[in-house]
């Protein structure tokens, strides 16, 4: 008889790699020309500031995954440090905030592609329902993109924001950055937000820190190597759409980076671009239906999500979780087109939610770890709200969510509590 264990097989160059396919994704495809127009050439700075933001986010997961490996996440650090009701409320940040985030990706393809097909809005948001509606029915019926063909399309991505810098650096213009701060740095603040959302990830890695062949060394130093790795990729894109000016309209922002590659919306090599992005949003929404989908089976395995979550088709798919996470993309993605909601807002709930489960998590941290690692996660979860206020009225949404949560939970509870009584009841009678 021997204990079953996991084998020690992720190298240090694999470990990045995961890292830059946890990280890299369609959010900076969409969130340059974002930034940049919210607060001109000081988002830059706020850039920089939430790709440093990594290391101690990153460190802190992993030595969080290595004290209690469970593939809840965020949500099982915070029931193990402060009970069941702020877990839930965790898991329910967690999964609202990813399932929205999804919604975004597709927006994302369909606004890269839509031009070169010749779109008009209602194309655009058409040809999002297609790519969710492909996510979805794929995922239902137990087809995953692989983790090594997931790996390709961030790897596609990362090669796209090395050519679009190489070929728009030359175009920039020395009179682009000033004034630097046109909005004030406030703006740059609430840039830093919104910026948020294309480091989502850092908690990826975790669930796989026990399979490398080193971790103690290893761990931290692929972090490192991919926050500069990180850093230097979408501080470059920041800085050449600054610097060309490629941002301050919907139609620049939404494709900013076919823009730095073509220079206009009738270039072969924008429409490559454009073409590659669509290909990159549906693998990316796949990802994304798996990965939300899984959360809403551990939710409704611990009950924190009604149990019909957990139920699991004869193909191994928690079939009523994937079909959750698909219509409820799908109806953002229908009140956005009847409501003429951009991604700009939308992009406020995923930011809002999970800025504080990474909040929870790393206060969780210091509450769990120890030494330096406890110190880490302190200052990670510092520099996180160093970033909250500047949510604004956006915060309202978590707080909804809490309630809906704790909501949820109490009535579980009492219904648990009820259901022997009035058995009790039946036999007296």
């Amino acid at each position: 008889m021997h204990q079953n264990q996991l084998r020690r097989t992720i190298s240090l160059p694999q470990g990045v790699a995961l890292y830059l396919g946890a990280i890299i994704g369609a959010g900076v495809l969409l969130l340059p020309g974002v930034s940049a127009t919210m607060a001109g050439p000081a988002s830059v700075v706020a850039w920089l500031f939430d790709a440093l933001l990594g290391i101690p986010l990153a460190l802190t997961f992993a030595a969080l995954a290595g004290r209690i490996p469970d593939a809840g996440g965020a949500a099982t650090y915070a029931t193990r440090a402060f009970g069941g009701a702020t877990g839930a409320v965790v898991g329910w940040f967690y999964f609202i905030g990813a399932a929205t985030a999804q919604t975004l990706v597709a927006l994302t393809g369909a606004y890269y592609a839509g031009p070169y097909l010749g779109l008009g809005n209602g194309g655009i948001f058409l040809l999002a329902g297609a790519i969710l509606t492909v996510a979805t029915v794929s995922n239902a019926w137990g087809l995953r993109v692989s983790a090594r063909l997931q790996l390709l399309f961030s790897t596609t991505v990362a090669l796209l924001l090395v050519a679009a810098v190489l070929v728009a650096a030359p175009r920039m213009e020395a009179e682009r950055w000033t004034p630097f701060a046109p909005h004030g740095w406030t703006a740059a603040g609430s840039a830093g937000v919104v910026i948020f959302f294309a480091f989502f990830g850092w908690e990826a890695i975790t669930h796989l820190s026990e399979e490398f062949q080193d971790p103690a060394r290893d761990v931290p130093r692929s972090t490192v190597i991919s926050v500069a790795l990180i850093t230097a990729l979408f501080a470059g894109v920041a800085v050449v759409t600054v610097g060309t000016g490629t941002y301050g309209t919907d139609e620049l922002n939404r494709t900013v980076i076919a823009r730095l590659l073509g220079g206009s919306s009738s270039s072969t090599v924008g429409a490559l671009a454009s073409t590659i992005a669509l290909l990159i949003a549906v693998g990316t929404a796949n990802a994304f239906v798996a990965a939300t989908s899984r959360l809403g089976y551990a939710l409704g395995r611990d009950r924190v999500f009604p149990r019909v979550f957990a139920a699991v088709s004869d193909r191994g798919v928690p079939l009523v979780s994937v079909l959750v996470v698909g219509g409820y993309a799908g109806a953002c993605l229908l009140v956005s087109y009847l409501l003429d909601w951009g991604p700009e807002l939308l992009l406020k709930v995923p930011t809002s939610l999970v800025i504080l489960t990474y909040i929870a998590a790393m206060v969780a941290g210091v509450r769990l770890l120890s030494g330096a690692r406890r110190i880490v996660a302190g200052a990670a979860a510092l520099l996180c709200l160093v970033l909250l206020p500047f949510a604004g009225v956006a915060l309202a949404i978590p707080v909804i969510v809490a309630l809906l949560a704790l909501t949820y939970r109490w009535w579980t509870r009492r219904r648990e509590t009820t259901r022997p009584r009035m058995a009790d009841e039946t036999v007296e009678r």
